[in-house]
């Protein structure tokens, strides 16, 4: 049987320079401190808490984490107002000896703005790469507890969840014969810039000299100093946590006012949230309840923070009239409760296909399909998870007249039929694909690129998360790890890893030694605990039967 031999470190002792840290140990490290900060706060044992905190934020795992973390990741190249940027290993090194928290003080967030959907503009505020990376390493320490403590029906900018998922529970919430027939859309006013600093203070529970200096750090714009009173930026990596903390608790008020799940109360009231971000929706028997009770106890609820409920974007809504929520219409119709791709999302998906096509005018085709299929692709595995097939097939509509009118612009003295035979080819049975031809590398034959078409996209459905997983706690590794598997399933790259696996097992489970087939199945174990700092490289991963994957777990056997 094939045995993997994980690669040796190259150092005994400390490291001393970037590439001598053994990522392993600093993941598991780190990993083990947040699962007993996790547990001490189920617990409620707090001082407990704020020791394992106070020692992950100041451990050499702790920081080098964070430096990895925001020099790999998509704003690397940003800098802030100082123009610094750590692309070197020296960099990188000598990053970690600088995060301290004795005598730091945080710069002010660089302003730029983002284009919103509506015509209005977001503001961003961008940190110094050395704040990032020391909002990342209390982010460290801050992420198990917010987990631990966050709303059951709370999916926006948290680990393992999605906008699937909280679409799922609003479908669980509104898809049965008795259930509520009206639902409260809230949407919260410049809910990043406007909560309440103190509130953040006295109820996060972090490093309150450190929160406070990045809360009044303030901003600069077009060149000049404006201070921060209120709100905690969006642009900062800590932000997000920090908003969802501020928001968690409004479920289980709803809970104590109108009943936990399955009390005679909740039945009675058919009150339910779910959250997304600061886009809720919540649930409820009739537009008076709503109205009289539950915005009121929302409107105090944000009240405390600082923050208020946007008229413009709050409605209250019959299910049979439907409502937009997460890029998703959801309605009944008749007894029949469906999730559609909203107008408006779709809308906004043709203008950008648009926009890609308009600015190819003269560009060769194959240049324009290798730019428009991972946008459709993108936005096709998005809601595939939905009613969304007769949508796919009016947005391939859609897309071919774009196309078409494209061709024919492009040759306005040619014959109709010249044009279609030069753009669109017959493939497979199907005729009018869009397809051209890539003429290949030295020493490589040429091959066909063709537009990817959304109703080519399967339908496939998406099993919601259960509200109380944790990845901070081992008692769900088990559950995270075949969810895992499942998701792994819609990648591209899962069938190659699989066959990789399969070549090195020689076909047989690492555990048992039986043959894998299909009719047995398999899951994807990890050798080393995700919650542990294991990854998903080749030599961390095993093929089981899903019994023997159970065994594994429950015995604690190692199958290396």
């Amino acid at each position: 049987m094939y045995s993997v031999s994980t690669p040796e470190s190259a150092f005994s002792g400390r490291p001393e320079h970037w590439h001598q840290i053994d990522w392993r140990r600093v993941l598991r490290n780190v990993r083990e401190i947040q699962i007993r900060i996790a547990k001490a706060t189920l617990e409620g044992d707090w001082r407990r808490v704020k020791q394992l905190q106070r020692f992950l934020t100041r451990s050499f795992c702790g920081r080098a984490l964070a430096v990895r973390r925001v020099t790999e990741n998509r704003g690397k190249a940003t800098p802030g107002v100082d123009g610094e940027t750590w692309s070197t290993p020296e960099q990188k090194w000598q990053a970690i000896s600088r995060m301290s928290r004795h005598g730091y003080q945080p710069k002010p967030l660089r302003r730029v703005y983002i284009p919103k959907s509506n015509g209005k503009q977001r503001p961003l505020g961008i940190p110094t790469l050395l704040d990032r990376a020391m909002q990342a390493l209390h982010l460290l320490a801050l992420m198990p507890i917010a987990e631990t403590t966050a709303d059951r029906h709370s999916y926006g900018f948290r680990p393992e969840r999605c906008t699937t998922d909280a679409i799922e529970q609003c479908f669980v919430n509104l898809s049965r014969s008795n259930s509520a027939q009206w639902v409260m859309e809230g949407d919260i006013k410049g809910c990043f810039d406007n909560i309440d600093h103190d509130w953040l203070v006295r109820h996060i529970p972090m490093d309150k000299a450190v929160l406070k200096k990045w809360l009044k750090s303030g901003v600069v714009e077009f060149g000049r100093y404006q201070a921060t009173d209120a709100g905690t930026p969006q642009g900062g990596i800590i932000s997000p946590t920090l908003a969802n903390m501020a928001l968690d608790g409004l479920g289980r008020e709803l809970e104590a006012a109108f009943g936990e799940k399955n009390t005679k109360k909740s039945y009675r009231t058919k009150v339910n949230f779910v959250r997304y971000a600061d886009d809720f929706v919540i649930t409820g028997i009739s537009k008076e309840l709503l109205e009289n009770e539950v915005k009121p106890l929302v409107i105090g609820f944000l009240a405390q923070r600082g923050l208020v409920l946007s008229e413009e974007k709050t409605k209250l809504t019959h299910i049979e009239d439907g409502f937009d929520f997460l890029g998703w219409n959801v309605r009944k119709y008749g007894a029949k409760l469906l999730v559609k791709p909203s107008k408006d999302n779709t809308k906004r998906f043709l203008v950008k296909v648009k926009e890609v096509i308009s600015r190819h005018k003269a560009s060769p085709q194959v240049a324009m399909i290798r730019e428009l299929n991972p946008i459709i692709r993108g936005w096709c595995y998005y809601h595939r998870s939905q009613v969304a097939s007769e949508t796919f097939s009016r947005v391939d509509t859609k897309i071919w007249e774009k196309l078409w009118r494209w061709a024919r612009r492009r040759h306005p003295n040619k014959p109709r039929s010249w044009v279609k035979e030069k753009y669109f080819h017959s493939e497979a049975g199907r005729n009018w694909v869009f397809k051209a031809t890539q003429a290949g590398k030295a020493g490589q034959d040429a091959f066909d690129v063709k537009l990817y078409e959304a109703s080519q996209t399967k339908i496939s459905r998406h099993t919601k998360i259960k509200a109380e997983a944790n990845p901070f706690a081992l008692t769900w590794e088990l559950y995270l790890e075949q969810r895992r598997n499942s998701v792994m399933l819609g990648k591209l790259d899962y069938l190659t890893r699989i066959v990789s696996l399969m070549r090195l097992q020689q076909g047989a489970c690492a555990f048992c030694r039986h043959a894998l087939t299909e009719e047995t199945g398999w899951h994807v174990h990890h050798l080393l605990e995700r919650a542990r700092g294991g990854g998903d490289q080749l030599y961390n991963l095993r093929l089981l039967h899903p019994n023997c994957h159970q065994q594994v777990h429950h015995q604690k056997v190692s199958v290396a």
